[in-house]
C-alpha cells in the first residue's frame, strides 16, 4: 500500500474546508484514465481544476483503468489511471515556454487496478531525450518531481517499459515557477529531482494553495524525541510570492532540546554516481537572546544566525558523499544562547543529461507538422534521441553539443491530407523532404524550395497544382514528382523541337549582348583609369543591415567600429584556418586584418544559446567603452545567419588558462604578475560600474574573462551577457539568467536582482582563484568560499590557503590582504561588499606590499597601475588591513 499518498489523502480529507479561489494561471492537471465524457471537475480542497489526459497524449496509446473497489477512500485524482501495455515509450506532450522554469511531477497508485496484486512494477521515467528517474512501485515513493527550464513550445514526459512491468500514471502535473526560486535548474544539462521536501515542527501536509506553486510540503516521519517543536503566531512571518518557502512552512520549525547543542535535521544514505544539491530555509521566532551555529551538509556555513520573522536559505550548490552517507547537522556557536533550529529543507538529485535533444527550433516544427496533419506512428517524446526511439521516418545529425538537428523527414504514405504545410519550411537543416504518395494538393510553399540545405523534395503521387510542379527550381534541388501527369512535362515533349530552335535562338542573342556590354566596360575603365578607387572599407562600414532586421540594426549603423562581411572574416582567418579558443558564444579564430593587425574573430555556433540580443549587448557595449583594461572591438559581421565578433588579439590568452588550463602546466604565474593582474582586472570593472553613464553590468565576470596581452597585460572581456541600467537613478536590474554556475551571486538566486555588487561577489570568486590556484566549484568540496573559510579558521595560516605552485615566494601580509578582500566580496549580502574601486585600492596596497618584499625599495608599482580611474581608487577606510 503506498503510504504518502495515503497519508496526504487521509490529511486532505480529515481538514476542514478552506476558501479557494482558483488555480494559478499556467497550472496543468491532468487526472490520467479519466473519461472524456467526464469533462474536468475542481478539486474542493485545493480549487485546482483535473481534466482528461487525451487532450495530451496520442489516440489509442494506452488504456484507461480504475483502482480497485478497495481503494475507494482515494482522492478522485487517484481513482483512475492510464497503463501501457503496448509500446516500449509513450508519451504525454505538455505545453510549455521556452526559458521558463518548471516543476513536473507524475503521481501513481497502482490500487491493484489489474487484479494482480503485484508486488513489484518498475519503468523509467524520461523528460524529453533523458530519463530522470526509474518509478518502483508499490514500494517505492508515490510521486516523482523534476525541476527544468523548458527548451521549447513543449515537455515530453515519456514512460518507458524496462521490461519490469507495464507502465502507469495516476496523476500529470505541471507548475511554472518563477525564474528566482530553484538555481540549481539555471544550470544547463542537469535535472533537479525531488528527494525530500519536508516541513519541521508540524504534522501537517501542505500544497495549493498554501503554496502558490503548489508543491508537497510533508511533514517528518519519526521524528528526533531530542526535538523540540516551535511556532510563530499565525501571518507573524513576512514573506512575498517569489519566497523559495510559503509563509505557512515557516510559521513552525524545530529546535534542539535540552542541553543539545547539535541538531541533525536529516540522515539519508544513496550509492549513486550523482551528486546533490540542498536548500535549508529559516525563520527565528525570537530577537532576544543569541541563536548562531554552524552548517554542515556539502558546504559548511559558519555562525549562521537565522533572520527575525522572514525567510533566510542556506544553498548548497553540488556535493557528494563518498561513502554514500549523507546529513545535514546544525552545531552551536559557544557564544550562541539558543540551541540551534530549522524551518524547512529541500534536497534534490542533481541528474546529468544523457543525449542531446533536438534544436527547439526544430521540435517545435515537427511537433506543429504532427499536430497539423494528426500523425500517430511513433511519434513521441523526443525526435532524436535516445536513438533507439528515433521517430519513424526521422533522421537526424549536425549534433552540436547539446543539441541535434533534423536532417531527413519522410512522411511517404502517411495518409496526409490538404495543402503542403508551410512549417516544413522550419526545418532549416532538412536535407530530404519525401512527401510522397498521400492526399496533398494546391501548391507547393515557395519557402520550402528555398531551404538552402534541401538536396530531394519528392511530392510524388499527390494532387498538386501543375503551376506547383512546373516551376523551375534553380541550384541543386531535385524535385520528383508525376512526370507522365503533368501539364509541363506533355508541354516540353509536344513542343520538343521548338524549344531547341528557341533555344538556339536565345544562346546566340545572350552572346551578341553579352559582347556588346563587356567592349562597354573596357572602353569606361579605360575613361576613368584616374579615378580614385572606391573605399570598400568605408562601404563595409555603411552597410546596413538586412531588411528583416531593420529595426534592431538601424542603430548599429552608426557604430564605429568596423563592419565586415562574411567573405572579409574568410580572407582575414585564412577560410577559419587557426581555432585558438571556444566560449558560450562560438568558436574563436585567429587572424590578420589587411594592415597586418592581429585579431581574435569570434563566430556565433548555431548551438549556441547566446543570440541576437547577447550579439547587440556586446556590440553596443564595447562601442561606447573606452579603457586599457576592457578589451578593444575592432568590428562585427551580421550577414544573413553568420554573426561573428572582431576583437583585439590577446595573444597570452587568459587567466584561467594561466591558474588552472593549458598554460599553467608549464609554468606557474608567480604571486607579483597574478596580483597585478587582478588589479588591472578590478580597474577595468571600476570604469564599467562608474566610468560610464549609465552604469553596465559585466553580468559574467570569471577567469576565463579576463584576457591577456602582452607583458601580460589584462583586459576585461565577454560583455555578450552585460546589462546598462535605464537610467543612473536606477539602483538594480532584473534579469531570468546570468553568469557562470560558481561565481554567480548567491542573492541573485533569490531576488532576481542585479547590481554592481553581483559583480563584485564574482570577482571575488576570481580573487580566491588567483590566490589558491583552484576552480570555484570541487564536486564532494564545496564552494571555494566555503573552503578558504575553513581552512583559515581551522589553522589560521595563510600557507593553508596559498596556491602550493608559488612556495614560499609571495609576501604574507600581501597574500593576507588578497583573500581578506575576496571574503569581503563574497559577504553574503550585496549590502554588506565593497565597491570595485575600494578593491582595486586593496589590491594597489596588495601588490606595493609585494613589491617591497625583501626590503627591495629599487622596486615600484609601475606607472599603468599606480593612478586610478575612479576617485574611490583614492585611498578609503574600507576592509582588511595587512596582517
Amino acid at each position: 500500500m503506498a503510504f504518502l499518498v495515503l497519508l496526504a489523502a487521509l490529511l486532505v480529507l480529515a481538514a476542514p474546508p478552506v476558501h479557494v479561489v482558483g488555480q494559478r494561471k499556467g497550472f496543468v492537471s491532468i487526472d490520467c484514465g479519466l473519461d472524456a465524457s467526464s469533462g474536468s471537475y475542481t478539486d474542493t480542497q485545493t480549487g485546482i481544476e483535473y481534466e482528461p489526459d487525451d487532450p495530451y497524449i496520442d489516440a489509442g496509446a494506452g488504456e484507461n483503468h480504475r483502482l480497485s473497489a478497495d481503494y475507494d477512500v482515494y482522492l478522485r485524482r487517484y481513482q483512475t489511471l492510464r497503463s501501457f501495455p503496448s509500446g516500449v515509450r509513450n508519451c504525454y506532450a505538455l505545453p510549455t515556454v521556452a526559458g521558463t522554469k518548471y516543476l513536473l511531477r507524475a503521481e501513481f497508485e497502482y490500487g491493484n487496478y489489474d487484479g494482480k496484486n503485484s508486488s513489484s512494477l518498475e519503468f523509467d521515467l524520461h523528460l524529453g531525450a533523458n530519463r530522470w528517474r526509474t518509478a518502483k512501485l508499490p514500494e517505492f515513493k508515490d510521486e516523482h518531481e523534476v525541476v527544468f527550464v523548458a527548451w521549447a513550445g513543449w515537455a515530453p514526459f515519456c514512460l518507458v517499459n524496462t521490461g519490469r512491468g507495464t507502465p502507469f500514471v495516476s496523476v500529470v502535473e505541471l507548475r511554472p515557477l518563477d525564474a528566482v526560486l530553484y538555481p540549481q535548474a539555471v544550470r544547463p544539462g542537469l535535472f533537479s529531482t525531488t528527494y525530500k521536501r519536508l516541513n519541521m515542527g508540524t504534522s501537517s501536509f501542505i500544497r495549493y494553495p498554501e503554496d502558490p506553486y503548489d508543491r508537497f510540503w510533508y511533514p517528518v516521519e519519526n521524528a528526533n524525541p531530542r526535538w523540540v517543536n516551535l511556532s510563530a503566531p499565525a501571518g507573524s512571518i513576512q514573506v512575498d510570492i517569489t519566497s523559495p518557502v510559503p509563509s505557512v512552512v515557516l510559521q513552525t520549525a524545530v529546535a534542539a532540546a535540552g542541553n543539545d547543542t547539535a541538531l541533525t535535521a536529516v540522515t539519508w544514505r544513496d550509492d549513486s554516481e550523482y551528486s546533490f544539491t540542498t536548500l535549508e530555509h529559516y525563520a527565528d521566532f525570537q530577537n532576544t537572546q543569541l541563536r548562531q551555529f554552524d552548517s554542515y551538509s556539502g558546504t559548511v556555513y559558519e555562525s549562521y544566525k537565522p533572520p527575525y520573522l522572514t525567510r533566510g536559505t542556506l544553498y548548497t550548490v553540488s556535493f557528494k558523499a563518498a561513502d554514500g552517507s549523507y546529513n545535514i547537522t546544525l552545531v552551536a556557536t559557544n557564544t550562541s544562547v539558543l540551541p540551534p533550529m530549522i524551518n524547512a529543507l529541500e534536497i534534490y538529485l542533481l541528474v546529468p543529461y544523457e543525449n542531446p535533444t533536438t534544436l527547439p527550433s526544430d521540435f517545435d516544427a515537427i511537433m506543429a507538422i504532427k499536430k497539423e496533419y494528426g500523425v500517430t506512428k511513433n511519434w513521441m517524446g523526443d525526435p532524436c534521441f535516445p536513438t533507439n526511439y528515433t521517430w519513424d521516418g526521422v533522421k537526424c545529425g549536425n549534433t552540436n553539443g547539446n543539441t541535434t538537428r533534423i536532417t531527413s523527414l519522410n512522411l511517404s504514405s502517411s495518409y496526409l491530407h490538404g495543402a503542403v504545410s508551410k512549417n516544413f519550411a522550419l526545418l532549416t537543416a532538412l536535407q530530404n523532404l519525401d512527401l510522397s504518395y498521400n492526399n496533398l494538393s494546391g501548391s507547393i510553399p515557395d519557402s520550402i524550395p528555398s531551404l538552402t540545405s534541401l538536396r530531394v523534395l519528392n511530392v510524388s503521387g499527390n494532387q498538386l497544382s501543375d503551376d506547383s510542379l512546373c516551376k523551375n527550381y534553380n541550384g541543386s534541388l531535385i524535385v520528383r514528382h508525376d512526370s507522365s501527369k503533368s501539364t509541363c512535362n506533355k508541354k516540353i515533349t509536344a513542343s520538343r523541337k521548338s524549344t531547341v530552335i528557341l533555344v538556339t535562338s536565345v544562346v546566340v542573342a545572350v552572346l551578341v549582348v553579352s559582347a556588346i556590354v563587356l567592349a562597354y566596360f573596357i572602353c569606361r575603365a579605360k575613361r576613368n583609369s584616374a579615378v580614385s578607387v572606391v573605399d570598400h572599407t568605408r562601404n563595409a562600414q555603411l552597410e546596413i543591415a538586412p531588411r528583416s532586421r531593420t529595426n534592431q540594426g538601424d542603430h548599429l549603423q552608426d557604430n564605429e567600429n568596423r563592419r565586415f562581411t562574411y567573405k572579409d572574416l574568410e580572407k582575414f582567418t585564412d577560410n577559419f584556418k587557426q581555432f585558438i579558443g571556444q566560449g558560450g558564444f562560438g568558436v574563436v579564430y585567429f587572424g590578420h586584418l589587411e594592415d597586418g593587425t592581429e585579431v581574435a574573430v569570434k563566430m556565433r555556433s548555431e548551438s549556441s544559446s547566446h543570440g541576437l540580443d547577447e550579439f547587440l549587448a556586446e556590440v553596443q557595449s564595447l562601442t561606447k567603452v573606452h579603457h586599457r583594461n576592457i578589451v578593444s572591438l575592432v568590428g562585427y559581421c551580421w550577414e544573413k545567419d553568420h554573426l561573428a565578433l572582431v576583437y583585439e588579439y590577446m595573444s597570452q590568452g587568459n587567466l584561467y588558462d594561466h591558474l588552472r588550463g593549458k598554460i599553467a602546466a608549464a609554468e606557474a604565474l608567480n604571486w607579483e604578475t597574478r596580483v597585478r593582474i587582478v588589479l588591472e582586472a578590478a580597474q577595468g570593472l571600476d570604469y564599467l560600474h562608474k566610468g560610464c553613464s549609465p552604469p553596465i553590468i559585466h553580468r559574467d565576470v570569471k577567469s576565463s574573462n579576463i584576457l591577456l596581452g602582452q607583458n601580460l597585460q589584462a583586459k576585461v572581456a565577454d560583455l555578450g551577457l552585460s546589462k546598462t541600467y535605464i537610467s543612473d537613478g536606477h539602483t538594480h536590474i532584473s534579469a531570468t539568467a546570468a553568469g557562470t554556475a560558481g561565481y554567480m551571486d548567491p542573492e541573485y538566486y533569490f531576488t532576481g536582482r542585479l547590481t554592481e555588487s553581483s559583480d563584485v561577489y564574482s570577482f571575488g570568486v576570481v580573487l580566491l582563484e588567483a590566490a589558491t590556484g583552484e576552480p570555484p566549484l570541487v564536486p564532494g568540496q564545496g564552494h571555494i568560499v566555503q573552503r578558504v573559510k575553513q581552512r583559515v579558521s581551522t589553522t589560521g595560516d595563510i600557507g593553508s590557503v596559498a596556491d602550493p605552485r608559488l612556495g614560499a615566494a609571495y609576501d604574507v601580509n600581501s597574500m593576507w590582504k588578497v583573500v581578506d578582500t575576496a571574503m569581503a566580496c563574497t559577504a553574503e549580502s550585496g549590502a554588506g561588499r565593497p565597491t570595485m574601486g575600494e578593491v582595486a585600492a586593496q589590491l594597489k596596497d596588495s601588490l606595493a606590499l609585494e613589491y617591497a618584499r625583501d626590503n627591495d625599495d629599487d622596486r615600484s608599482v609601475p606607472a599603468s597601475i599606480a593612478a586610478s580611474d575612479s576617485a574611490a581608487l583614492m585611498m578609503s577606510g574600507f576592509g582588511p588591513s595587512a596582517r
